[in-house]
């Protein structure tokens, strides 16, 4: 049997990045997909400011901005005209790098980032199949089933399910998929268009309870039409077609559509799995939750898990930490989850809402009311950090602890560029770091050394107050750049007692002292 420290089931967009941080990080992977080849058609669109931020790492980031469009406004449509701008340019230009709305469609996404693995060495194995998978306490063996047909068994440390919203690792698992499913039927379609709405922007029709964006991309005049229906052609998905639903984005949205390059129909589910870990057993992205998709915050979500659980895998896997890191995870991405299913549910549901009210609302109150309140900075930046996943924060977990200026530990550490020095570039080293903002005690600058574990000290100025920082203490950071730690004195005793509380290991295996938790 070939054996693996990860098998990841499926290789969708965060199956992929699972894959890429693992493998960066030195853990060996298996990855495999029942799909004979990658989508070619995607229902997930934005990638979001925090997901850009994280792809830094990976020096993905660029690649992605480049390949994808910025966004820069939504404009509201009623009855074909345009009633209101709200402008994405300086929103959030002192919280991130990226203060825009970035579209890079799934499709697009996946193949960049299988180049990329490849370029480490590793390939998806394509039509392979789990078919089972048993966990006996110090490993998994799992049934595959490859392209001829043939069974074989793997063994891995552990199993990864990303393998979407019928997952087979979940049933295994038997953790449940409690929520619901939405009456509407949503559609995607890819066309080459032309008219007033297609001008960059995204462009959300306001006429009727069934929601309607036009999502701009890369190409010129190619958009994608993202929709719901709920009558009775709704109980029809299957047959359904561009021309069923065609008329109301051209007669309301004054569209006209030269190129039809294809048309999917789907359905959305609110749910969250019971539990996101069950032994050597993992669920991630829609494995573990699914939602609407008012926000475009599925796929980001699913690459946040990913994230999340990358090093925590990597870190227990080369001895530097005991089995209770892993159950951080869930502590972490599960509550996330929730509140996010919850949120993209309300909103939908106020978004669809019938009646001669909410129409009266929707085509009447929003477009003044919407463009007022994004005159105000404070709900622009509010917006904009809850959307783009910069507010996330892991207070509660249990590897989070401090708290000083305004920033906690579990909070994603403010970043601040000034004078040509950006405090988000060591971040890229995907280890364990201090932060100093100001001046660095020389027993922390000893502490540190010893330890290997990577100090960086910046100059204080004002920025950094501004940004929620506080003078000379000291920040520990996490490998997926979350504050692990906040302390005000900078004392490296505190270090000590976090680590050994949590029975982690800082550094790197090359400090020549054994790694106490290291597999036998």
């Amino acid at each position: 049997m070939t054996h693996s420290d990860v098998l990841i089931v499926g290789a969708g967009p965060t199956g992929l990045v699972l894959a890429l941080w693992l493998t960066k990080l030195g853990a060996t992977v298996r990855i495999i997909d029942k799909a004979a080849e990658p989508g070619t058609t995607s229902r997930a669109l934005a990638v979001h400011a925090r997901t850009l931020e994280l792809y830094r790492q990976l020096d993905l980031a660029d690649a992605v901005i480049e390949k994808g469009h910025k966004v820069p406004a939504v404009g509201l449509w009623v009855e074909g005209k345009r009633k209101a701008r709200v402008s994405f340019e300086d929103v959030g230009a002192d919280v991130t790098p990226y203060p825009f709305l970035h579209i890079f469609p799934q499709d697009e996404h996946e193949r960049l980032l299988i180049t990329r693995l490849e370029a480490l060495g590793v390939s998806v194995e394509r039509r392979t199949e789990l078919m089972d998978y048993s966990d006996n306490g110090s490993g998994i063996v799992a049934r595959l089933r490859g392209p001829s047909g043939l069974e074989t068994r793997c063994e891995a440390a552990y199993i990864a399910g990303a393998d979407g919203a019928h997952s087979l690792v979940r049933q295994v698992m038997g953790t449940g998929f409690p929520g619901g499913t939405y009456k509407q039927v949503f559609y995607v379609a890819d066309v080459e268009a032309s008219g007033q709405a297609i001008n960059g922007d995204l462009a959300v029709d306001l006429d009727e309870a069934d929601f309607l964006a036009v999502f701009p991309l890369a190409v010129e005049k190619r958009v994608r039409l993202v929709g719901t229906v709920r009558d009775e052609r709704a109980e029809h998905a299957d047959t359904l077609k561009f021309d069923d639903i065609s008329d109301r984005a051209i007669q309301k949205l004054k569209l006209n559509v030269e190129k039809v390059n294809w048309f999917s129909t789907y359905r959305v589910h609110h749910r969250v799995t019971e539990h996101f870990r069950k032994g050597r057993a993992f669920l991630l992205g829609d494995a573990a939750h699914i939602h609407s998709p008012v926000g475009g915050q599925g796929m980001n979500t699913g690459i946040g898990d990913a994230i999340n659980l990358a090093w925590k895998l990597k870190t227990v896997l080369e001895g530097r930490a005991n089995d209770a890191l892993l159950n951080s995870y869930e502590a972490e991405r599960q509550p996330f989850a929730r509140r996010l299913v919850n949120t993209t549910d309300r909103a939908f549901t106020l978004v669809t809402a019938e009646g001669k009210f909410a129409d009266f609302v929707r085509t009447r109150v929003v477009p003044v009311v919407f463009p007022a309140a994004a005159k105000f900075e404070a709900w622009r930046e509010w917006m904009f950090r809850t959307v783009s996943q910069v507010m996330i924060n892991y207070r509660g977990s249990p590897i989070s602890s401090g708290a000083i200026g305004e920033v906690h530990g579990g909070d994603r550490l403010p970043w601040v560029s000034i004078g040509g020095v950006d405090n988000y570039r060591p971040l890229s080293a995907m280890s364990w770091q201090v932060h100093v903002y100001g001046a660095a005690s020389n027993d922390l600058t000893s502490w540190c050394a010893q330890r290997n574990v990577p100090l960086h000290t910046f100059e204080w100025q004002s920025t950094y107050e501004e940004a929620g920082l506080a003078r000379d203490a000291m920040y520990l950071l996490r490998p997926d750049t979350y504050v692990a730690l906040a302390h005000k004195a900078g004392d490296p005793e505190a270090l000590d007692q976090y680590f050994t509380a949590r029975g982690i290991l800082p550094g790197r295996n090359d400090q020549g002292f054994p790694a106490p938790y290291a597999r036998r």
